[in-house]
């Protein structure tokens, strides 16, 4: 009954998608495939744009394994600019696409990602989003470059600690400017002290909780010292002050990154709220000043955001 109810769940998204975007005139939004990085970087390096730069979570996953080669496609294909992927190290030293410190819910394997040599774990395939094993297999960093390069912007999540020997295969592969890097918990001297000699090659980015006291001084503190590209921002309410404050966010030099991808993050303005809602979604947090947004669905929000310019 689970496999069914998450089959008829996926089918009812799908057609809520047609009939709410149904009529929806075919003028050219700003994401198209074949879009080039370069063209990318100049829009994220524009704080005030009025376009959303659309992210989309460990890839396209819900038509292919997350931080798998081929959810990366899908998102060049559809014309996503920035795909967000996860990093993990194994027993000898590679770099690979894993979210979780085990591979037991994303492969046919189980145990630490740490404990696998990277042959070893490339005997393993890769499971979708309802847990059904694919051909795929596990991904190392240098693979994910070479299949963005050029093409679509890369967010290294949970790579902060690992990032002298990413950056090592980032330059191998001509990449180092692909890559937007995250920093969380982490204080402006920490950054420099942890980033030292790279921070000036890459573009980094700080995530800012909203829900802590001292949430305005840690966002000013970053913009004054270290004038992040970008600055996300998470909340679970929409109590704090600081999202009064998004547009002088962007006039002192950052975009400004909001998560669609569950409540928890966004005051409840989510993906799967979008399904039947939206415009209270992704139009609130559009609406709220938001000019990047990571998704859980980004077909789902390159049809909203193209809706919006009728």
């Amino acid at each position: 009954m689970k496999l069914y109810s998450n089959n008829l769940y996926f089918l009812l998204s799908t057609i809520a998608s047609l009939l709410i975007f149904s009529g929806c005139a075919s003028a050219q939004p700003d994401h198209v495939s074949g879009q080039t990085v370069q063209a990318i970087q100049k829009r994220l390096s524009n704080p005030n744009g009025k376009d959303v730069i659309v992210v989309s979570h460990r890839g396209d996953w819900r038509n292919a394994p997350e931080n798998s080669l081929k959810a990366i496609r899908n998102c060049i294909a559809l014309g996503v600019d920035v795909v967000e992927i996860d990093i993990q190290k194994t027993k000898d030293g590679e770099l690979v696409l894993m979210h979780d410190k085990t591979i037991d819910r994303t492969t046919t394997g189980n145990g630490k990602v740490s404990d696998w040599i990277l042959d070893s774990l490339k005997t393993f395939f890769l499971r979708d989003g309802l847990g059904h094993a694919t051909l795929h297999k596990i991904p190392t960093l240098k693979e994910a470059m070479l299949e963005a390069k050029g093409r679509i912007m890369v967010n290294l999540d949970k790579c902060y600690e690992y990032f002298p020997e990413a950056y090592r295969i980032l330059k191998a592969t001509g990449t180092v400017d692909h890559v937007i890097l995250k920093g969380y918990n982490k204080t402006v001297e920490e950054v420099r002290r942890d980033l030292k000699g790279y921070l000036s090659k890459i573009y980094f980015m700080p995530i800012i909780n909203l829900d802590v006291p001292l949430a305005n001084k840690i966002l000013d503190d970053y913009q004054k010292n270290l004038k992040p590209v970008a600055v996300e921002l998470v909340f679970a309410s929409d109590t704090s002050n600081v999202l009064t404050r998004l547009e002088t966010i962007k006039q002192r030099g950052s975009r400004v990154w909001i998560n669609a991808l569950w409540g928890n993050l966004n005051a409840n303005h989510d993906d799967e709220r979008a399904v039947a809602d939206p415009a209270g979604s992704y139009g609130w947090l559009v609406n709220k000043g938001a000019n990047i947004i990571q998704t859980d669905r980004p077909a789902w929000l390159l049809k909203y955001l193209q809706s919006r310019q009728q």
